[in-house]
Order: C-alpha cells, then structure tokens, then sequence
C-alpha cells in the first residue's frame, strides 16, 4: 500500500488549507482513515479519522470544529479541510489506515507511511 499526502503548505493563523491522501496498492474502500500529525518534538499524534462503512468523522478535541474529514472511495482518496489553523496546528500531517475502535490513541495500522506534507502556520 503507498499512501501520497499533498496540499500543505504556508499559511498564515485564521487561513486554510486542504490536505489530499491518494491511496493504492490496497483496497481502500474498506479502511478507515485517519489524519495524523507530527509537530517539532512531539509524537505523531491522530487528528481526525473516517470510517469506510459510512463515512463517519472522527475529530480530537483540539481540531473539532476546524477541521473536516472526507472520502472520495472512487478516487481512493481522503482529505482533511483544516480552517481556522493555528500556530499549533503546524506539523507534518500523514495518513494512514486505522482500526476500529478510533480513540486519540489509535496508530496507523500501515507501516510503510507516506512522506507526509508539511503544514506551517505564522502568527
């Protein structure tokens, strides 16, 4: 399985921006997905997840209300809406499969992740 995150980028606090995950090699429509991120110093750390039977979003509390999570099964593709970023939302972000039941905790569930794309958000 190869997962591909693009769309970050440099934003200002208050901005937006839209973050793509292309997967293949696997059979996506059947995984939940979820968003991690991994800030300067810190562990990698889930975000925002959703599940493949019916699309439900998960969110930790630090992005709920900011950030939205969505899938295209077609495209095997899932993304990640993240408005109103703060300073502390700059990280590298990732995605990866992640198996039920999805708490804060959950890990990625492919070892091989993707590169990530880095997000920076200036004050």
């Amino acid at each position: 399985v190869q997962l591909v995150e693009s769309g970050g980028g440099f934003v200002q606090a208050g901005g937006s921006l839209r973050l793509s995950c292309a997967c293949s090699g696997g059979t996506f429509s059947v995984y939940h997905m979820g968003w991690f991120r991994r800030a300067p110093g810190k562990e990698r750390e889930l975000v925002a997840a959703i599940t493949w039977t019916d699309g439900k979003p998960y969110y930790v509390d630090s992005v709920k209300g900011r950030f939205t999570s969505s899938r295209d099964n077609d495209k095997n593709t899932v993304y990640l809406q993240m408005n109103r970023l703060k300073r502390g939302d700059t990280a590298v972000y990732y995605c990866n499969e992640v198996l039920s039941p999805i708490s804060a905790t959950s890990k990625g569930s492919i070892g091989s992740w993707g590169h990530g794309t880095q997000v920076t958000v200036s004050t």
